[in-house]
């Protein structure tokens, strides 16, 4: 029997806890106005989950190179036979990384597992949108099985979105630490993710650095520069901006008429100028990486250009306004706002825009 039906009178959670308990096998398709995203389930347990807005091999790519768990060059290889082995039905990009012996099963399962729990949490912050369950049979990866417990995803996708209160406002991508020479023993021992924190914190690297240098998710490490903020460990170096240049304080149209501005925005916003920031690569780069980096900047942008029109009832006018960042060629993303849609883009390594690399 098919479940369908509108987030606002049946919330994730409360859907996600159905399909645990009846322990169904099928199909979630979400569908938002950021995007239409697809959970697989099997006997309960989420074993996949796809996003239209970002191409998986992509993701996944990025992931292993954030990583430190393969070398750029060898990405792109793998990206080049499963892109000539696709005519066949093509092959999956961590099979192939498997079978050239460049990365280990747990290795892609541990990054299958990040992709999908980052993938789930992130539609906590829906509030709006229709989703639908089909019961049916779903294909199971036998050479790299993922099954992730639905309890305890939702319990962590619940806990992140209470937490970030705690981060909210304390933080930003930015902001330049620096240690203060105290043990931190006046407010307990430090945890091993905060001493993990600890060794990046030189009063040059700004959050995102240390972020991307720690390998730890933008929350955890976040969370964790907090707390030895406040044990007084360390200490911001100077003030620095919030980045994006957008205000979350001002009056919003919503405010005027008296409904509440959604708490859950601001972090999700912070997250995604996080994940702009902290996607690097090195000076000597393929296309297939610069394409990669390129399509998550794209995905980060879409999302706060989407925040933007929720707070001022209507898209920006220019990209500058919202995201001051180019593509990996150093030109500018091709913005078209509408009334009810935009469009975005990148022309790709040839520089024109309507030809096959364009980037969407």
């Amino acid at each position: 029997m098919s479940l369908e039906g509108d987030l606002k009178e049946f919330g994730l959670a409360d859907i996600l806890q159905l399909i645990y308990f009846q322990r169904k096998t099928g199909v979630l398709t979400l569908e938002g106005r950021m995007d239409r995203v697809r959970l697989m389930f099997y006997e309960g347990n989420i074993i996949s989950a796809e996003t239209k807005r970002k191409v998986e091999a992509n993701r996944f790519g990025s992931l292993l190179l954030k990583n430190g768990l393969i070398k750029e060059e060898d990405l792109q290889k793998a990206l080049e036979e499963q892109q000539s082995s696709a005519s066949g039905g093509g092959e999956k990009l961590g099979s192939i990384l498997i079978k050239k012996g460049l990365i280990g099963k747990e290795q892609i399962q541990e990054i299958l597992t990040t992709q999908i729990t980052e993938t789930v949490i992130h539609l906590f912050g829906w509030k709006e949108g229709n989703y639908e369950f089909s019961p049916q049979g779903v294909p199971v990866d036998k050479e790299t099985p993922v099954s992730l417990d639905t309890q305890h995803v939702l319990m962590e996708g619940l806990r992140i979105v209470d937490e970030w209160s705690l981060i909210e406002g304390k933080l930003t991508p930015d902001a330049i630490f620096e240690k203060t020479g105290k043990s931190g023993a006046g407010g307990g021992a430090l945890t091993s993710d905060e001493e993990e924190i600890l060794r990046f914190v030189d009063a040059e690297s700004d959050v995102s650095t240390i972020i991307d240098s720690s390998r730890m998710d933008s929350f955890q490490a976040s969370k964790s520069l907090v707390s030895l903020m406040e044990k007084g460990v360390i200490e911001p170096k100077e003030a620095a901006p919030v980045a994006p240049s957008i205000s979350l304080h001002k009056t919003s149209p919503a405010a005027k008429k008296g409904i509440p501005y959604p708490s859950f925005i601001t972090p999700l916003i912070f997250l995604a100028s996080l994940s702009i920031a902290v996607i690097s690569f090195p000076a000597q780069r393929s296309e297939g990486a610069d394409r990669i980096k390129t399509s998550a900047d794209i995905d980060n942008i879409r999302f706060i250009i989407e925040a933007y029109k929720y707070e001022n009832g209507s898209y920006p006018q220019s990209i500058e306004q919202i995201a001051k960042t180019a593509d990996s060629w150093g030109r500018q993303y091709i913005y078209k706002p509408a009334a009810d849609d935009f469009v975005l883009f990148s022309t790709g390594p040839d520089g024109k825009e309507g030809t096959e690399d364009d980037v969407y």
